[in-house]
């Protein structure tokens, strides 16, 4: 299975990490040049949950903004008694 909302479609997407050194300007240096640039990835904060969609219970992954959010209606608690 892919790491995607299945609300909101985030995914994992790249970009770059860059490699500095030096020291800026404004604090008195020289100015800050970069070293190096590679490839880096921003994965999403997915997580499995139990979820109601259409009526029915089904485990689905969602990002954490989107269980803030309340786009997440989770099932109702069963409650278990016990025989007497």
């Amino acid at each position: 299975m892919s790491r995607v909302c299945h609300f909101l479609g985030k995914k994992t997407s790249s970009g770059n990490s860059i490699a500095r050194r030096g020291k800026a300007k404004y604090l008195g240096g020289v100015g800050v040049k970069t070293t190096g640039v590679t490839k880096r990835k921003f994965k999403p904060n997915i997580h499995k949950v139990r979820a109601v969609i259409g009526g029915k219970v089904t485990r689905i992954r969602a990002s954490a903004k989107a269980i803030k959010m309340g786009l997440v209606q989770k099932p109702i608690k069963r409650v278990i008694k016990k025989a007497e």
